[in-house]
């Protein structure tokens, strides 16, 4: 287990690697600089974190009760603390708990896999080749040279396409990091000004920090237009993309990302997010993106 994590059997917790645990995942894109401290056994600046994927016993905040792991990105200094890989699975974590009681709606595409995020109440489909993650598994982004890992934009219960789709020893310590090709998941914005604003900047939010780190000048985004999904949701899109990424590794692409941003019944918004690796062979096509985008509903959560 990595520092800070928690079996997925129940076993005793850890100790929080966090001085100070990082944003609530549901809260506005971050884009002031990093706070000043550290985890213990970290050295600022040390790695490539670039996608962090965690489960949280309290998934408000990210850091309260790890069970995950950094599964998605090439944080190699998290993992030099850490004893090994055996215990770094997060299938093991959907197997375990796929949705903690909570059955979820059913899909409405044939043949298609449902992805629910029942804190809010959030639904959409993905084809049978994507794997959700558990309702607890979060997935975000920091700066590469935060020590406290502060997010800068999240995503909850995701779907992943691909996981292993690139694997790399970047740093050539004998530790393979794994890519993945795609994700897709919701989150709660509280405090957002606007659904264009959150289309807009969380859109940027995760191709600068999934693949242009430190050039935000590389990320470019679309026009926000408005998008209805087939349940009748209203609200705001953008696509954001980038360009000239520069490959140092070979698992180094261009990406992009686009967020459809809404209000919900309730009155807050939220958002569903997909992020991809772009000009390779097995880029998701724009088509699909907009099929997975027309299926996110709100759904009212049972305990069943």
């Amino acid at each position: 287990m990595w520092p800070g994590e928690q079996s997925p059997a129940g076993g005793p917790e850890q100790p929080n690697p966090y001085k100070e645990p990082p944003a609530p995942w549901n809260a506005p894109t971050v884009t002031s600089g990093p706070p000043a401290g550290g985890p213990p056994g970290r050295e600022p600046g040390g790695g490539r974190t670039k996608l962090v994927a965690i489960g949280a016993a309290a998934a408000v905040v990210l850091a309260a009760a790890v069970t995950g792991v950094a599964l998605l990105g090439w944080d190699n200094d998290d993992r030099a603390a850490g004893p090994g890989p055996a215990a770094s699975s997060a299938s093991a974590s959907v197997a375990d708990d796929p949705r903690s009681g909570d059955s979820g709606p059913a899909p409405t595409v044939a043949g298609w896999t449902v992805v629910a995020n029942p804190d809010h109440g959030i639904a959409f489909d993905v084809p049978a080749s994507w794997a959700p993650q558990s309702r607890d598994w979060v997935t975000y982004v920091a700066e590469d040279d935060d020590p406290d890992e502060k997010p800068l934009v999240a995503m909850k219960a995701p779907a992943v396409l691909q996981e292993e789709w690139c694997a790399s020893d970047g740093d050539r310590g004998g530790s393979v990091d794994h890519t993945p090709l795609a994700s897709a998941g919701t989150r709660g914005n509280n405090g957002a000004r606007s659904t264009e604003d959150v289309a807009r900047t969380d859109s940027a939010a995760w191709v600068y920090g999934a693949y242009t780190q430190p050039d935000r000048d590389k990320v470019s985004t679309g026009p926000v237009t408005s998008f209805t999904t087939a349940s009748g949701i209203r609200g705001s899109i953008a696509t954001s993309r980038s360009s000239g990424v520069a490959k140092k590794d070979k698992c180094d692409v261009d990406g992009k990302a686009t967020t459809f941003a809404f209000e919900t019944a309730d009155g807050d918004f939220a958002s569903w997010s997909f992020f991809g690796a772009a000009g390779v062979d097995d880029e998701v096509p724009e088509t699909t993106v907009r099929e997975i985008l027309a299926t996110v509903r709100e759904y009212t959560p049972s305990d069943s």
